[in-house]
Formats: C-alpha cells, structure tokens, sequence
C-alpha cells in the first residue's frame, strides 16, 4: 500500500490518465482500493476497478461511489450492484474472452442492459486469462452467452468502448468524429455472432486513410 500510493504513484501519475484497481479476494480489499483511487484522484488520474469478476465484493458500488469510468468484468453482481451501475454514470466492461479461457460463469448482461446499465465490450487481451485480441468473437460470445442481441453487442463493442473510455471522438459514425472503420465482408453485422471465428473484416480506415 505504501509503494503503490507512495513512489510508484509519484513516477506514474504524469504519464498516465487512469488509475486501476483490482478489488478482489486474494487481491485489494474495498477499503485498500477506496485508498488507493483517492490517492489517485488527488493527483488528477480518473479511477477504474477490476471489479466482482470471481466473486461478490464491494468493487462495483466502490467504482460507482468514486465516480470510476469502468467497472471491469462484472461478473458475479447483487441486486444493488445492479442499481448503483444504474443510477451512476459508472460503465459495466464485460469481457467475455477471460470467462472462455478461464471456463467461468459469463455476467449476465442482459440483467444490466434491462436495468439501463451502460455496457462496453472488450476482449480483455492478456496472457494470463485471455489471450485474445479479436473483437468479432466477443461480439460472438456476448450473443451466445451473455444474452445481448447483434445490436447491443455492436453498440457495445464501439460506443460502448468509448463511453468507457470517456471519449466522445471515436465509437461511432457521424460527423464530428474521428473516421475509424471497419468493412465487414458479409450481408449484415449480424454475421460477427453467426460466424464465429471467420475473418469477416475486408478492410480498415484509421483517422479517415485506408491502411
């Protein structure tokens, strides 16, 4: 707790926006997670927590109690989880591809998104608990798994992502925004869900140039 509100704090508050904890069993505790965010907070970086993915605890309501961007994973959620995400600006990040590698339960997003909870989809690319940096098979396992349908799983694969990341200039198509596409080879978007694993995307524009 030291080293982590204390030196290392210091080295990397100036070059970061965010700060990050993971509140969990086995890792920090609410009350060691509230500390550190706050000691980010003083030093002008915006919380986000790694939240109730293997077990209830107190993350997510923590997250929405600080004003966090994101609660990540949200896996296992009481009633009240559910609320607070609702009634706070706080966005609930599912990712499915740890739930896949790991073989765990997936969140239940459509408890949330029925709720008015604002989702983000992610694949959470990591080699410890999912190795994948494929969103078309996020989008895949959102629909099959976690009962979103084509819409929302887009919805929350782009716009979604953005309000996650409190960014208004990408995660959408219209004017004002910065012209990052993907062109799909397929009849709809509904394909990403019912063709899972087949390399759909023919082209990508980044900032308006096809690369």
């Amino acid at each position: 707790m030291d080293l982590v509100t204390g030196p290392m704090l210091d080295a990397c508050a100036p070059h970061a926006r965010w700060i990050d904890v993971f509140c969990e069993r086995g890792a920090f505790d609410g009350d060691q997670a509230r500390t550190i965010l706050t000691a980010g907070k003083e030093r002008g970086l915006i919380p986000r927590v790694h939240a109730n993915q293997l077990s209830y605890g107190p993350g997510v309501r923590l997250a929405v109690e600080l004003g966090a961007a994101s609660a990540d994973h949200c896996t296992h959620l009481t009633d009240e989880d559910v609320d607070a995400l609702a009634q706070g600006e706080t966005v609930a990040t599912l990712l499915p591809g740890a739930e896949f590698s790991t073989r765990s339960t997936y969140p239940d997003a459509r408890r949330l998104l029925d709720a008015g909870v604002t989702v983000a989809l992610s694949p959470d690319c990591n080699p410890g608990s999912s190795f994948t940096s494929s969103m078309p098979f996020c989008v895949a396992l959102a629909v099959r798994e976690m009962g979103m349908t084509p819409d929302e799983a887009v919805w929350a694969a782009t716009a979604g992502g953005a309000r996650a990341l409190r960014r208004t200039d990408v995660g959408r198509v219209s004017p004002g925004a910065r012209a990052d596409l993907a062109l799909l080879d397929a009849p709809s978007h509904v394909h990403l869900a019912y063709r899972p694993g087949v390399p759909l995307i023919s082209a990508v524009w980044h900032e308006g140039t096809l690369i």
